[in-house]
């Protein structure tokens, strides 16, 4: 059983929100947005994310602070049979994998840094950078000595502890998120022409939502919670009871849309007034928006702060990656995490070599007509995930005990939100299967 606590309500939050809140909105939402309608794409999001994605995430709370224990002991106490403790074993595996691509993109975000300072006091110069992210990511050297100083960052943090680390950390990042973001926005939007971008990120054209759109809309506000990787799961384990598990679902899901939508305001103006088209994950943000940042002046100065805020979001979800191999492995033993969270952090570094060479050296390496890289982001976000999403909902919905469930709710037969809760669990039990299934084989199959 954890002894350990978050310090605070807020920072609680802020950790769990800078979990979910990562590659998905800045990587993902806007290229999504920019192929499916734009402003309508952003509103099938919204309101899939409020009725799929937060009843998921509810799901996880109940299993982490019902359990107080990490997520292979918690499966077993709440289901009361040694064989559900796979459930935890498979979110142990997707995170590690996952995070063995996903820090190969946060030492891309330190090189860029690297490269923007370069670039900003002139001691760099691109002139083409398509080509120049190609030649970055095709150097051993620089990609694996960038992804090994991201994982070490990540470790660090997570070897302090939940409130030294954890939510110290967030508590610091995730308001500078916001801040930098707001910086960005404002110089987007009063750019000439920004208008342009704004009307078609924020105006709804319902002709243009069509059955592919919402299905890549729920596939977005699934993936973009976090939900599946048993992250929320040991986050939520270390909540108190005084915490009322619905606030801070709502609170999490009203965050990670606010930072989607920050994130369009800061690039959809912006290439709008330049008359560029946005492009997918790496073109937009290391091909597309340096060129767009550079014929603004101060741009280079407006981009660092991008990247910093890009590198914050991606710090606050590798480290709750970590975080779940950690908590699996020191059960409770705070005097095992330090030396624990450099292990873990040292063998995610190895896992990640392949991936971190696949752009190069490794480039010749296909399977099943992708990447290592590809494949290892494609195995973790189209397969695991979806399938730990579905474990955690049926769970909840039919194996823990529905008084525990209540409990956890602050809910019994005469309260008034009963109803609500009927519906949520009704929901739990047939709807969310059914859409996750539809994720899942669309995902894999369309």
């Amino acid at each position: 059983m954890n002894n350990v606590r978050w310090g605070s309500k807020l920072g609680f939050v802020l950790a769990a929100a800078g979990s979910a809140i990562g590659l998905g909105a800045l990587w993902r939402f806007p290229y999504m947005t920019a192929e499916h309608g734009g402003g309508a794409f952003l509103l099938v999001f919204l309101i899939l994310t409020l009725f799929v994605g937060m009843p998921l995430l509810l799901s996880e709370f109940v299993i982490g602070r019902a359990s107080q224990r990490n997520p292979i002991e918690g499966f077993e106490y709440l289901g009361g049979k040694k064989v559900y403790r796979v459930f935890g074993w498979l979110g142990n595996i997707g995170v590690f994998l996952l995070l063995s691509f996903y820090s190969v993109i946060g030492g891309w975000i330190l090189i860029y840094l690297v490269v923007a300072f370069g670039e900003a006091f002139s001691l760099i110069q691109i002139d083409d950078y398509g080509t120049g992210f190609n030649n970055i990511i095709a150097n051993p050297l620089y990609v694996i000595i960038a992804q090994g100083v991201f994982i070490l960052l990540t470790a660090f943090i997570v070897a302090q502890g939940v409130q030294k680390g954890l939510e110290r950390a967030s508590k610091i990042m995730m308001p500078l998120l916001f801040a930098l973001f707001l910086i960005v926005i404002i110089r987007s939007v009063t750019l000439p022409g920004a208008m342009e971008g704004i009307a078609f990120f924020l105006t709804p054209n319902i002709g243009a939502i069509d059955s592919t759109a919402i299905l890549y809309a729920l596939g977005q506000s699934f993936f973009a919670l976090s939900i599946g990787a048993t992250t929320m799961i040991t986050y939520s384990s270390y909540l108190g009871e005084e915490h009322n598990l619905t606030q801070s679902s709502l609170s999490i899901v009203i965050m990670n849309i606010a930072i989607s939508i920050m994130a369009g305001l800061a690039i959809f103006p912006a290439i709008a007034s330049l008359g560029v088209e946005a492009a997918e994950g790496p073109g937009l943000v290391f091909i597309v928006l340096p060129q767009v940042f550079g014929e603004i002046p101060l741009g280079m100065l407006f981009y660092i702060l991008f990247l910093g805020a890009f590198l914050f979001a991606t710090l606050t979800s590798s480290i709750s990656m970590i975080e779940i191999n950690v908590a699996n492995a020191i059960k409770g033993n705070e005097n095992k995490r330090g030396k624990m969270a450099y292990i873990f952090g040292f063998f995610v570094f190895l896992a990640g070599i392949p991936s971190a060479l696949s752009y190069g050296v490794l480039s010749d390496v296909i399977i099943f007509g992708r990447s290592i890289f590809d494949n290892v982001d494609f195995l973790v976000s189209n397969i695991m995930l979806p399938i730990g999403a579905l474990i955690s909902t049926l769970f909840v919905g039919y194996i823990v005990d529905k008084r525990v469930v209540m409990d956890q709710l602050n809910v019994d037969g005469n309260s008034k939100m009963y109803g609500l809760y009927r519906f949520w669990l009704i929901m739990l039990r047939f709807v969310l299967p059914i859409v996750i299934l539809i994720v899942f084989a669309v995902s894999i199959f369309g």
